[in-house]
């Protein structure tokens, strides 16, 4: 590779430095010793490259493996202080593992199904350890491990009966979830139960009523998504909020070209790599939750205007983040690292190669696309962006799991859901779960609720929803209707229909999901003339 190919070469120009135009502060301190140390790093490999033809940037593929086969074997007294996140240890190493197409021996794999077993918990869900309280993020790190696993004893032991119980129990009324009894409620905690659940299978609308209105509060004005409504946009909880409302089918309520700009400039432009947050320092980690966003993005984005995307790259410059990460974030024991100074941890190497994965492979409807930078030995497996594991492994749970019936809790709206679920015909052979929606409405009220209504939810669960269609399939007495997101308002207008005996009734879609089809009752011919329909439906 000559060297005009290499994205790094730019530092001998002594381009796209930080300038804090002569005000000093404590944040342009810190960039600036980092922006010296990543030039060191480029300027380091440049110089022995010109001395002795040194290589093309390499990933030292084995120094990692041994790294990461120790730490699944056994840590140091180090790891003291993260005895509450062992599953999440064990997830980081396997899937490091898994994306250098390392696939542990059956000892290995049933080693660390039992040890998983022991940190799940009879009323559901995953703790910390053996013996600790069940919480979401630990449940969404051991799914994962397991996943990855693919054996049928690994998937086997997700006890989902009582893990879609344990969903139910941190479920808040307003849609979101604590991370565990009594914790924070955080936009984590969403995303955790929505992966494991649609990984699984145990996901139904009930169990996620109005989660996509409490995550479309946390998209702030710079585009990105917080940890919770009004706080600043970060880099992990953007990631966590997109994955999930994509994971709901309801992508198309984010304002997509103010997360696209906010995601975009998140690249840094001297180091390569990216930043969490605003003003914030490069970090490795950051190569996936940031890196991870655009092969959504992208997927979303061309289903409204395929002619101007590329069929060949992300919208992020993919070489300069690989080179980031080979020549600044491998630590020279194994392991990779945030960034030049710090030490190597499993944290950081699972995301950095999660994020090197993202840079590498390109895929659209149409192709699948490589960009290695480096030797072709350099090349990791394809990553699966809504749920970081392998596209391989995710697909395979999932038919796995969607072989199986969904649960029923015990809590009332989901017995509610279960009962009603019996009265659907199913009219589509792609249809999964069917579930009717009952509410109440006291009409002497002024404000609007909801109220008792024949309104039937059915959806298929592909990993990204296809465009919406406008058809609507009209029956005797209900209409089936595939709802514009784009089209959706907070209330529809009250209107009379004799035959349904439905008199001075409001109808309310707060709590309708967009790219669902919804089998309504046929109001089209009713008395007065007027129809809804139109105002929910493009023309």
């Amino acid at each position: 590779m000559a060297e005009e190919e290499l994205w790094c070469s730019h530092v001998r120009q002594n381009k796209d430095k930080f300038r804090d135009e002569g005000v000093s502060t404590v944040s342009s301190v810190d960039q600036a010793r980092v922006e010296t140390s990543v030039e060191d790093k480029y300027s380091s490999y440049l110089d022995m490259k010109d001395m002795d033809g040194q290589e093309q940037p390499r990933l030292h593929r084995g120094r990692h493996i041994a790294y990461l086969k120790k730490g699944l074997a056994s840590l140091s007294e180090r790891f003291t202080s993260l005895d509450a996140s062992r599953p999440w240890l064990v997830y980081w190493c396997v899937h490091a593992l898994e994306l250098l197409s390392v696939r542990l021996s059956k000892e290995e794999a049933a080693g660390v199904v039992e040890f998983l077993g022991k940190c799940q918990n009879p009323n559901g869900g995953f703790g910390g350890g053996p013996g600790q309280y069940s919480h979401l993020a630990p449940t969404y790190a051991a799914v994962n491990a397991l996943v990855i696993i693919g054996t049928p004893q690994a998937f086997q032991l997700i006890n989902r009966s009582t893990l879609v119980e344990f969903l139910w129990s941190m479920r808040t009324e307003e849609g979101s979830f604590r991370m565990h009894e009594g914790g924070e409620v955080d936009i984590r905690g969403v995303y955790c139960a929505v992966s494991v659940a649609r990984l699984t299978n145990i996901a139904t609308e009930s169990l996620f009523a109005n989660t996509v209105h409490w995550i479309m509060r946390c998209q702030s004005y710079e585009g990105g998504f917080s940890g919770a409504p009004g706080m600043e946009a970060h880099g992990g909880y953007t990631f966590c909020g997109l994955a999930a409302l994509t994971l709901l089918h309801a992508h198309h309520l984010c304002h997509t070209p103010a997360l696209l700009r906010w995601a975009a400039n998140r690249q840094m432009k001297y180091e390569g790599g990216f930043q969490g947050r605003t003003n914030k320092l490069v970090d490795g980690c950051y190569s996936f939750w940031q890196g991870g966003l655009f092969p959504i993005l992208h997927t979303l984005l061309a289903q409204e205007d395929v002619a101007n995307l590329s069929t060949e790259r992300w919208m992020f410059n993919q070489e300069a983040l690989q080179e980031y990460l080979l020549l600044c974030c491998q630590h020279s024991r194994g392991g990779l690292i945030d960034k030049p100074g710090k030490a190597s941890d499993f944290y950081h190497t699972c995301y950095t190669l999660s994020g090197m994965s993202v840079a590498q492979h390109f895929t659209s409807t149409a192709r699948h696309r490589t960009l290695v930078t480096g030797p072709k030995d350099n090349e990791l497996i394809p990553v699966h962006a809504l749920y970081n594991v392998g596209v391989e492994a995710a697909v395979s749970a999932t038919q796995y799991f969607n072989s199986l019936p969904v649960p029923v809790a015990s809590s009332p709206a989901s017995q509610t859901e279960a009962g009603d679920a019996t009265d659907v015909q199913d009219t589509d052979k792609q249809t999964t779960t069917a579930t009717k929606l009952s509410c109440t409405c006291d009409t002497t009220q002024t404000h609007l609720q909801h109220f008792n209504m024949d309104l039937y939810l059915q959806f298929s669960q592909p990993l990204i929803q296809p465009p919406i269609s406008s058809t609507l399939t009209t029956h005797q007495d209900y209409t089936a209707v595939n709802i514009h997101p784009q089209q959706l308002t907070h209330h529809m207008q009250a209107i009379r229909h004799d035959h349904l005996s439905v008199r001075n009734r409001i109808y309310h879609l707060d709590h309708l999901a967009p790219g669902f089809t919804y089998l309504i009752p046929n109001l089209i011919n009713h008395p007065e003339g007027s129809t809804w329909l139109p105002n929910y439906l493009p023309a």
